[in-house]
């Protein structure tokens, strides 16, 4: 029996074209589709689909409004033409997201990933903890505090660091650096500071000295005396050991 699927999307000929799409691959039974996210949420109520394709900025309810909506919490896919709500939290409490305008291969991914759920290979996120992931990350208040650039002095210079180039902080002879495929750079916080200003979405602590950026994470790997490893995907393939106590965040972030 095919997976049920309820199409959400404000944009008619955008709502139009995935289910082209997705009629055409036939590996999913289409039963209904929404412009209108209120009226949305009513018919997901009633249907009960087993797959939500849900649309994020929409007039009246975001796709996050629509889901907190929801008795029943359907596997959400989403699909948003803003890359800045592709958050790496998608990853791990959804199915997947689709960036629009959506490609076959974006959507054959989210399908093959849909199917191993479905055959318990992969474990079923869990949306309402997306839900409080997404408004504490949008609350104004705590978004002011986040750090958007990282300053790192050099004489009497200063340096600013993007945070998406930074692989990873460390603390090391009483220093802290951020590390970036060119070089460490010292900066003047500590792991402590900087574990609550970073984004908590993107950046994890895995050690007492270490913070990590989960984009530039290449594999997760057990080591001797039942460690557990981090290696990255800069250049050096730099490998990081990740504290017991910290284990279990991580591989939740990871989707393990």
């Amino acid at each position: 029996m095919k997976p049920r699927a309820f199409l959400v999307d404000d944009e008619a000929l955008a709502l139009r074209r995935l289910e082209r799409m997705l009629r055409e691959d036939g590996r999913l039974e289409i039963l209904g589709t929404a412009t209108d996210p209120e009226r949305a949420a009513l018919e997901i109520e009633l249907l009960a689909p087993d797959v939500l394709f849900l649309d994020i900025q929409m007039p009246g309810l975001t796709g996050f409004d629509l889901l907190g909506k929801l008795d029943q919490q359907p596997l959400v896919i989403f699909t948003t033409a803003y890359d800045q709500y592709a958050l790496r939290a998608f990853e791990h409490h959804s199915v997947d997201y689709l960036l629009k305008p959506i490609e076959h291969e974006q959507l054959d991914r989210a399908l093959a990933k849909l199917e191993r759920m479905a055959g318990g290979e992969v474990p079923r996120p869990e949306i309402q903890s997306l839900l409080r992931q997404i408004a504490s990350a949008m609350q104004p208040q705590q978004n002011a505090a986040r750090l958007d650039r990282i300053p790192s002095r050099i004489g009497e210079r200063v340096h600013f660091l993007e945070p998406a180039r930074i692989t990873h902080f460390f603390a090391e002879d009483k220093l802290t650096y951020a590390a970036t495929a060119e070089k460490n750079w010292v900066v003047d916080r500590t792991i402590a500071e900087l574990e609550e200003k970073l984004d908590p979405v993107r950046f994890v602590r895995v050690h007492r000295s270490t913070i990590v950026n989960l984009d530039h994470v290449d594999e997760l790997y057990s080591w001797f005396g039942g460690r557990m490893m981090l290696r990255l995907k800069d250049p050096k393939k730099t490998e990081i050991t990740v504290s017991r106590e910290r284990l279990k965040e991580l591989k939740e972030r990871l989707g393990l």
